[in-house]
Parts: structure tokens; sequence; C-alpha cells
């Protein structure tokens, strides 16, 4: 059973929001929510897509105003107007999406905006940041540029953005969103440093194990509101998850073994150049047949990318043939690849999956509109377009402020991912590719977007399946292709294979030990 904490217990927190209300046209994002952080723990804030997690740290950073509430910083109230008032108060945030500038090096984007006069002092502003990176163990470089550095290493660079500014209250807002596992660990074990120095830290996150491994506590908030403060190391996720969405939540997807139907996706000795003009992808061959799902396992950065977008047409092939139901289409438009009942769920949904700025309607018809029902003589048929974004919108449980009309850029992250997968299912593809499909989502989103994909495998669909999770990977895959530094090393049946020989062959080495 979840262990609720009483709050009248603690007389002094480091920050303290009180009945905290913001309002958005069309919607209460924040309802009369407190939250109360100590000194030295790590506080995480746990809740479902658009359920106010975003918005209430955006109030605390100075990005929003609350429209009612108190906040206070070390017992004393306070009016955050802006960032620059949250930095003055030892408050730092890092964002979901980055805020470096990728031509710059470490140092220049770290001193951005914190260093006054003419000059900027690089050198004495690059000891200070080697000083702070040993201390807390984040191992950068200050002279390196941003845009050669992994997504771990920029993240590190936010964490140094915080802590040059002498920040002592750090939010984290869904950091572990685009890490690999390797990275998430390496971030927790700098997050329980950083406490260990007395930090105050507030973690966003949808995964209730990383909470269980790094929090004392944790607010949970449902669609605005509290529903509690918990003791993490005495409650269980399973609980967790259970007041998060309002319901118990299975961590397992049921199904049926598969029955493979017809060859609908066949790649022949497929090479593929990466942006730096090498092979990223080498001599891939893969059969994915209606009534399967084939994982794609290894390691982010080796081949996958390259992969996906010479299946979607979005990158060139240097040799070897992709043929869907025998038909040749390795050189066609990504509008003839849809045509012929691609679909795609991007890896990244803000760069290629939406039109920030466009709204919902013209968003879910973007592969479709001249059509027959969305379009007749060339005008669009906006009653039917706007009928059809409701019926995804509802069926997907998209949570926008607006409906039909809210701008995909002002949806919560785990929105903006349930409408393209919500298009893309309803597109009624013949071969659905999903890349990182459940990235941002909470576990009743996980669940209901696994459910969907293996109701597209009983119909016959063929699902082709991108994670770097390999719980996902495992916990959907009728057949797991191990792919490494861009060659294909072995394809194994789920049900004959363990997670650790996956992983080694994501490290190269093929089951019988030989190395590849």
């Amino acid at each position: 059973m979840a262990a609720f904490i009483s709050q009248e217990l603690y007389l002094s927190y480091v920050i303290e929001m009180v009945g905290i209300r913001k309002e958005f046209p069309g919607i209460v994002a924040n309802d009369d929510i407190t939250l109360q952080v100590r000194e030295g723990e790590i506080h995480a804030i746990l809740g479902e897509n658009g359920a106010g997690k975003s918005t209430l740290m955006s109030i605390l950073f100075g990005l929003y105003h609350a429209d009612r509430g108190v906040i206070k910083v070390r017992g004393k109230e306070v009016h955050i107007k802006s960032p620059n008032d949250a930095f003055s108060l030892g408050i730092g945030m890092v964002h979901q999406h980055f805020q470096l500038v990728h031509n710059f090096t470490v140092a220049e984007n770290i001193i951005l905006g914190k260093e006054g006069g003419f000059v900027y002092d690089v050198r004495k502003a690059s000891e200070k940041i080697r000083e702070i990176s040993e201390r807390y163990g984040l191992s950068i470089e200050p002279d390196m540029n941003i845009e050669d550095i992994t997504v771990g290493m920029q993240q590190r660079v936010e964490i140094l953005k915080m802590l040059y500014r002498d920040a002592d209250i750090l939010i984290f807002d869904e950091p572990t969103a685009v890490l690999t596992p390797q990275e998430i660990e390496e971030l927790m074990d700098i997050m329980r440093n950083l406490a260990a120095e007395g930090k105050s830290i507030i973690l966003i996150t949808h995964k209730l194990d990383e909470i269980k491994a790094v929090a004392d506590r944790c607010t949970i908030i449902r669609r605005g509101k509290l529903v509690g403060v918990v003791d993490v190391a005495s409650t269980t996720a399973s609980d967790m998850a259970a007041m998060m969405v309002g319901r118990p939540v299975s961590f397992h997807t049921e199904k049926a073994p598969s029955v493979p139907g017809e060859k609908i996706l066949e790649i022949r000795n497929l090479s593929v150049m990466n942006s730096r003009h090498v092979p990223g992808v080498k001599d891939f061959s893969l059969t994915v047949h209606g009534g399967e799902i084939v994982g794609i396992a290894g390691v982010d950065g080796n081949g996958q990318s390259e992969l996906i977008e010479a299946i979607t047409g979005l990158r060139p092939v240097a040799s070897g043939t992709i043929l869907f139901r025998g038909t040749d289409m390795t050189s066609m438009s990504v509008r003839k690849r849809n045509e012929l009942g691609l679909g795609h769920i991007p890896e990244d949904r803000q760069k290629r999956g939406l039109i920030l700025g466009a709204a919902l309607t013209s968003n879910m018809v973007i592969k479709e509109f001249y059509k027959e029902g969305f379009s007749h003589h060339g005008i669009l048929d906006y009653p039917a377009i706007r009928d059809y974004t409701d019926a995804i919108i509802s069926e997907f449980d998209v949570r926008s402020g607006e409906g039909a009309d809210s701008l995909a850029g002002k949806l919560s992250g785990g929105n903006q991912q349930k409408a393209i997968i919500g298009r893309e299912i309803t597109s009624d593809p013949e071969l659905l590719i999903a890349v990182q499909p459940t990235r941002g989502l909470d576990v009743g989103a996980i669940e209901f977007i696994h459910r969907q994909l293996v109701q597209e495998r009983d119909k016959g669909k063929a699902v082709l399946l991108v994670s770097f999770e390999l719980d996902e990977i495992f916990n959907l895959s009728d057949r797991i292709a191990v792919i490494s530094g861009g060659r294909l090393i072995d394809i194994v049946n789920t049900d004959e294979t363990d997670s650790h020989a996956v992983g080694l062959m994501m490290a190269g080495i093929k089951a019988e030990g030989r190395s590849v």
C-alpha cells in the first residue's frame, strides 16, 4: 500500500508551492496543487501526460505565472517573474528539450547570459567548469563543441549551467527521455552526488523504476489535481501507477502467439551512408511478415536511424533493395510509400512527426489531405477533417485545451506522441514502423499503445519496432533482430532468448561467444 506522508510533520522546506492554480484556454493545468520539497532530497513529481507537472515547474522557474497561490523559497514568500528571478533564488532547470547553441563550445554555452561586460574570460570560466565537473562526477571537457558530443553529454552541460550559476534547487524535466540505459544510470549517480552535497532535486518523470531508484518522496498529480505524497521506499511501483492513472495498470502486454502471414517488407543487402558520409548500415537483410512484430534491438547510434530513414524514403540507399509486398520501393518518394501502405511513428516527434505551428486538424491529415473524403476537386473539406481529427483525439486520449484547433506545439510531449500514433494507426497501414513509440509516455499510455500495436499485429499487419528499451522489445516482439555497428548480428525468436544474450549481441558478440 502507498505510504502517505503528513506534510504538517515538517515545518521547514526549501520550496513550498501552496494552492497553485493555472488556467489556459479550455483547460485548468494546475488546480490547487501544493508541493513541498526538503533540503537535500530528491523529490519526484509523477503524473500522466498533460497532468500539469511541467506547468507547475514552469511556474517555479518563472516561465509561467500562477493565477493563484503562494511560492516560498527557504520560508520566504517570493514572486518569480522570470528565469533570472529563479536563478537569483538558486533555482535552475534542465528542460526536456535542451537549450543549447550547437556550434558553441561547452564553456561558451555555460557562460552565455551569465558573464557581464563586453569581454568574456572563457579561460577562467573553463577552469571553474572543470572544477565543478570533477566535483560532481560530470566528466566533461569545456572546450568541446556541443555538436560533437553525445546527447547524454549535452544534458551534463545543462546541469553544469545550473551549477555554474550556484543553483542549489535543481529541476529535471523528463531528464532520461533521450538517454541510453548507460547514460540513465550515470545520471542517477550524478543526482545522488548532488543530493549528497545538499542540493535539492525535483525530478519530473514517467518512469517508475527511476523514481524507485533515486527518489526519497513522490508527489503524484492526476488531471491537474494533487492525489497524494508518498514515501518512495515503502510504496510499490504498482501503487504509484494506480494513483497516477486512477486504476490498476498492467506492466506486461498479454498476446497470443503470432500467426505470420504473407511477406510485407523485405530488405536485401541494404547499405546506407550516414551524415558523415560513411556506412551507417552495412549489408543488412531482414524480412517482416504480416501478423508479427519484429523488434530491432541495439544501442542508440548503431544504424537504426539510417535504416528506418532508408525504409521510409528519408535517406537515399547506397546499395541493396527494399521490397514492399514484392514491389521495389528503394527509390520511391515518401508519398508513394505511404500509398503502398507504410505507416511511420518517427523517433523525433517534433522534428519529423508534427508541424508544431499548425493545428491538430492539419497535422492529422498531413499525409492524406489530397485523398477523397478530405478534398473535393482540390478544395479541403474542413468539416470532414475536423470529424476525423476529433475521432483520433477521442480514441487515443489526446488531451488538448482547444481540441482539434489546438496547435500541435502547445500539447505536452506525451500528447504530441499520442496524436502521431493515432494518426498513423488510423491510416490503416499494412506495415507500421514504430520508432521509440512510447518515449515520454506515462505507464497508462504505454499500456494503451502496446495494446494498439499488438492489435495491429493481430489484424494481420506487419509491425517493425525500434526501441532502446529492452523491456519494451521483449514485451512486444515476436522476433528480435539485433543490430550493432550497422550490421545485423542475428535474428532470434523472443521466447527462445533472454535479455543477457541480446545484450551481448548488442555489443557485437554472438551467442556462441564469437565477436563479429
